[in-house]
C-alpha cells in the first residue's frame, strides 16, 4: 500500500490550487470533472445537479455538486482552462484520462487538443444492461474516457496492454457521489500510469481515483470544491490507511 505522505487532498478551486503548484509534477492527470450534460435547452441545464440526475424517475439520495450548470460555449472554455493549467504540470510523455459521456465527448475531445495535448482515442465505459433502459431506443449504458498524453508517450514506459473497453456496473455499495464512478473501474483506468507515479485528479469528488491509486500503490494529489464531498473522500482514504495532508 502506498505510504506516500507527498499525497494531498485539497478543499477548494482547482484552477486557483493548480496555479500554485510548481510545473512537471505529476505523471499522469486522472479526472472525472462535472458533464454540465442532461436537458436539451438552457433552462433545464440550469438545474440541481439532483434534478438532472435521476433514475426511475426518482432524485438520487446524494448531496448537491457545483459546476452543472454550464452551458455549452462556457463549459468549453472552462475545460480548455483547467486542462491548460494541468498540462504545465503533468511531465512530458504523462498519459490523461479524462471521464465524459455522449453530448459532452466532441467538445471534450476538442479541448484537450485545445490545450496541447496528444489525443489518442476513447476508452468505452460498459454500465452493464441495468441502466436506463428505454422501450424503442438503444440502451444508454455507456459512459467514455477521452485519454490522450503530453506530447510523445514512448512504448518502453513500464505500463502492460490495457482494456480497451471496461464492463463495470455500478454498486450501490461502492457509490458515494451523484455521479460516482466504481471503485473497480477506476483501479483498471489509473494503471495507465508508470508504476510509482503520482496521479493528479482536480475533480475528485467523493476520492474514488484517489482511493484507487492508493490501492494500485501510486501517489495522488486531488482538489474538491464541495466540502461535503471533501470530507467523504478523506474517510474512504484513512478507511484505506492512507497518509496525506
Amino acid at each position: 500500500m502506498n505510504t506516500d505522505r507527498n499525497n494531498a487532498l485539497i478543499l477548494g478551486d482547482s484552477l486557483q490550487i493548480l496555479a500554485g503548484i510548481e510545473a512537471g509534477r505529476f505523471d499522469a492527470l486522472i479526472t472525472d470533472p462535472p458533464y454540465s450534460s442532461g436537458g436539451v435547452h438552457m433552462g433545464s441545464r440550469q438545474q440541481s445537479a439532483s434534478s438532472k440526475y435521476v433514475q426511475n424517475g426518482q432524485k438520487l439520495a446524494y448531496h448537491e455538486f457545483e459546476g452543472e450548470n454550464r452551458d455549452q460555449r462556457s463549459h468549453g472554455y472552462w475545460m480548455t482552462l483547467w486542462l491548460s493549467e494541468c498540462y504545465r504540470l503533468l511531465k512530458d510523455g504523462a498519459p490523461v484520462c479524462i471521464f465524459t459521456d455522449w453530448r459532452q465527448l466532441p467538445l471534450t475531445t476538442d479541448a484537450l487538443q485545445a490545450a496541447g495535448f496528444c489525443w489518442r482515442g476513447i476508452l468505452p465505459w460498459d454500465k452493464t444492461e441495468g441502466v436506463r433502459p428505454q422501450l424503442g431506443r438503444f440502451r444508454n449504458q455507456a459512459e467514455y474516457v477521452v485519454w490522450g498524453s503530453k506530447g510523445g508517450m514512448p512504448l518502453s514506459r513500464r505500463v502492460p496492454v490495457l482494456p480497451g473497453v471496461i464492463r463495470e456496473p455500478v454498486r450501490k455499495a461502492d457509490k458515494h457521489h451523484m455521479t460516482g464512478k466504481p471503485t473497480e473501474l477506476m483501479r483498471q483506468v489509473v494503471r495507465i500510469c508508470e508504476p510509482g507515479g503520482q496521479i493528479l485528479d482536480p475533480f475528485a469528488g467523493s476520492g474514488t481515483t484517489l482511493a484507487a491509486a492508493e490501492l494500485e500503490g501510486y501517489s495522488w494529489y486531488g482538489c474538491e470544491l464541495t466540502q461535503h464531498y471533501h470530507q467523504v473522500a478523506g474517510g474512504r482514504l484513512r478507511a484505506l490507511g492512507a497518509c496525506f495532508n
